[in-house]
């Protein structure tokens, strides 16, 4: 066997390639659209790679699938959640008991000291909170869009549940979720569903922990994403409010302006909904969207991005004193000069891809005349599996779409295998003379 069939990403990478090809080829079978015709093959493909990717870019309108059809984009949905975690570890743990050093330590990094080490366990856990979540908010949703008067609103409930909790952003409302901007519960509910899919299922678990009083303090982990969660949020929210309040939010009362913004902030991270329509925003929020996008949510969740951790170390690395071994001190703690390395590595690898998937897009859509800016949007939101876009996704050439796929693809999949322990081991250490660079 070669070193990448032993990776982890090679079973990671072979999951997701069959969960989008039977979806695909699912999505194709008569009866799958509403009017009775049949979708594009590459149309089939986008609608897998987004649900399986939790990415929400939608190439034709959701509506339009027939209810067979909106059941299988659903179940996407579900599988690709649980695979980013729950089941690549069932994958890997279905040869026997006794793991590889190497299957475990993927395993366990979705968790830390003091919180679980047992692979099985921390599967099971992942997908009793994920079902359990699922279903109190299929409960509220099914409840407020009864009261609204939607006709199919127990469907509806369920699948918002799981696309709100998988950070998936799929809607199949036609027109999506723009209705519902001034129905404040609605908003909150779904707000608190793609928070909880992407704060992250160890910080779930420690803070049930802390509740119940089994440990009498936070992770350092789970302390790092709440408060980084809640400055992001709390700043960017400010942020929206100053700028959309006369634009995007001008339609609005003060309160559902506020929840807007707000929800916007949580959303543009890992949820994808279009609560608001995102070619409304002026400039200024639009680059912050593209911004908080690709920040994403916290490692071991559901949510796409380079993860709120990186960012939090990356500006460590820029506004703190290293020791002389690379070391930081952060909050009573001491960040490694390896972890710090790792998250430079981590998001220079992240923005390479990222812009050669923008530059593969802009030459692919020399001649339709869509905007560079509305491209790029779509980039950033498809590489973070986030989903919202500027209104071009349906206007794109067959080639475009599959650009879009790829960037869909490498961001679910290809930012998890980025963070997998390597196989390759280095060579003993050898030292070499010193070498001097100019910079300036």
């Amino acid at each position: 066997m070669t070193i990448f069939e032993k990776s982890d990403a090679f079973y990671l990478l072979a999951f997701f390639l069959i969960l989008i090809s039977l979806g695909s080829a699912a999505l194709l079978l008569p009866g799958m659209w509403a009017d009775g015709g049949a979708l594009r093959v590459t149309d089939a493909v986008f609608t897998a790679s987004s649900a399986v990717c939790v990415a929400g870019l939608s190439a034709v309108d959701m509506a339009a699938f027939s209810r067979a059809g909106q059941i299988v984009i659903l179940f996407l949905i579900q599988t690709g959640g649980l695979g980013i975690i729950s089941f690549s570890s069932l994958i890997l743990t279905i040869s026997g008991n006794r793991l590889g050093l190497n299957r475990r330590t993927t395993i366990q990094g979705f968790y830390l000291d003091g919180i679980e080490h047992r692979p099985q366990k921390i599967v099971r856990d992942i997908i009793t909170f994920t079902f359990s979540i699922e279903a109190i908010g299929a409960v509220a949703l099914s409840l407020l869009f009864k009261g609204s008067g939607e006709r199919d609103w127990l469907f509806m409930g369920v699948f918002h549940a799981i696309s709100a909790f998988c950070n998936a952003g799929v809607s199949v409302f036609s027109g999506g979720l723009q209705r519902f901007s001034g129905d404040t519960p609605v908003v909150a509910a779904l707000m608190a569903l793609v928070f909880l899919g992407g704060v992250g299922f160890l910080v779930i678990h420690d803070v049930l922990r802390f509740i119940r009083k089994k440990t009498r303090r936070l992770q350092y982990h789970s302390k790092v994403i709440l408060v980084m969660s809640g400055v992001i949020i709390a700043a960017s929210s400010l942020f929206f409010i100053i700028f959309e309040r006369t634009r995007a939010f001008g339609a609005m009362s003060a309160p559902a302006a506020i929840i807007n913004a707000i929800f916007q902030s949580v959303n543009t991270r890992s949820g994808g909904f279009d609560v608001a329509a995102q070619n409304g925003l002026t400039q200024p929020s639009k680059l912050l969207t593209a911004i908080l996008m690709f920040i994403g949510g916290a490692p071991g969740s559901i949510a796409g991005g380079i993860k709120i951790t990186t960012v939090f170390a990356l500006f460590a690395f820029l506004f703190c004193p290293s020791d002389k071994a690379g070391d930081i001190k952060v909050f009573r703690r001491r960040l490694t000069g390896e972890s710090i390395n790792k998250a430079v590595v981590y998001t220079f690898k992240a923005l390479i891809l990222l812009f050669a998937f923008i530059i593969a897009l802009t030459v692919s859509e020399r001649s339709t005349g869509i905007p560079f800016g509305a491209l790029a949007f779509e980039v950033f939101s498809a590489f973070a599996t986030v989903g919202l876009s500027l209104g071009v996704t349906g206007d794109l050439t067959t080639a475009g779409k599959w650009i879009v796929i790829g960037s869909m693809f490498a961001g679910r999949v290809g930012l998890i295998a980025l963070a997998f322990p390597s196989l390759i081991h280095a060579n003993p250490e050898i030292t070499y003379p010193k070498g001097t660079l100019l910079m300036e």
